[in-house]
């Protein structure tokens, strides 16, 4: 008996304090503010909020009034007024992204240059208090970056993220790039549409929903979609819905 216990209590010593991370089921609802978060604790299960623009105390009010803090981070792209743009080398900065000022791609091929930086802002997630990581912009081998990366450069890259995010204890999702989608379902623990509807390819989905892992879909006002068809089809498939105006301030539209 004594073997048993000390057996069990070795177990317990070596599996990792954070063994339990957040894999949200399918009606998990969601709230998404990347610009002008006052603290005010919206309504949703989960809130997503950005990484530097937000403080450890704003982090824990939305814990201690039960939420499930997000913490934003752009991972495929270099920003001008992040306090961290001077640990970018030259190497990794590529074009700049249509229509978003002071964004650059970044090579996210070269893990060597690119991860220290990335483990840094995990590590800044775990310090605030974050819960679960959204990483943006994972899209740059579609995209005119600067950079010869290939899918399977991308899809290396989501997986070794995905193994950083978990081994500090993040929960991680899984943002756009549904071509990927079979490739790394198995690393993510859930998915962030956006303009699904507009584009036609909510669908693409489902299998985030039937591994039983919650997709949050959003919707821009901008795309002047049917938001009665986009609710019906988000409630056949599974999908949390949810429209917002291209800004991410806290305006947010729910389905009934």
């Amino acid at each position: 008996m004594r073997a048993l216990l000390f057996g069990l209590l070795i177990l317990c010593l070596a599996t990792p304090a954070h063994a339990e991370r957040w894999v949200p089921e399918p009606g998990t609802t969601f709230e998404w503010i990347l610009q002008g978060y006052d603290g005010t604790i919206p309504s949703a299960d989960a809130i997503d909020i950005d990484l530097f623009d937000n403080k450890a105390a704003q982090v824990a009010a939305l814990k201690a009034a039960g939420k499930v803090p997000i913490c934003y981070v752009s991972v495929g792209s270099w920003e001008n007024w992040r306090p961290d743009k001077s640990d970018y080398p030259a190497a990794l900065l590529g074009k700049p992204l249509d229509g978003w000022p002071g964004e650059r791609y970044v090579d996210i091929s070269n893990i060597t240059l690119l991860g220290p930086i990335l483990l840094k802002r995990l590590d800044l997630c775990v310090a605030k208090g974050f819960l679960a990581v959204e990483p943006d912009n994972l899209d740059v081998w579609q995209n005119n970056s600067g950079f010869k990366i290939s899918r399977a450069d991308t899809a290396r890259f989501l997986k070794w993220l995905a193994t950083m995010a978990h081994s500090k204890g993040l929960s991680i999702g899984l943002k756009n790039v549904p071509e990927l989608q079979a490739a790394v379902i198995d690393r993510y623990d859930w998915a962030l549409t956006e303009d699904c509807f507009a584009q036609h390819w909510c669908a693409d989905s489902k299998p985030f929903i039937d591994a039983g892992k919650a997709v949050f879909a959003v919707e821009y006002t901008d795309n002047r979609i049917n938001f009665t068809k986009f609710c019906a089809q988000a409630k056949s498939l599974g999908l949390t819905a949810l429209l917002k105006k291209r800004s991410l301030r806290d305006w947010s539209q729910s389905c009934p």
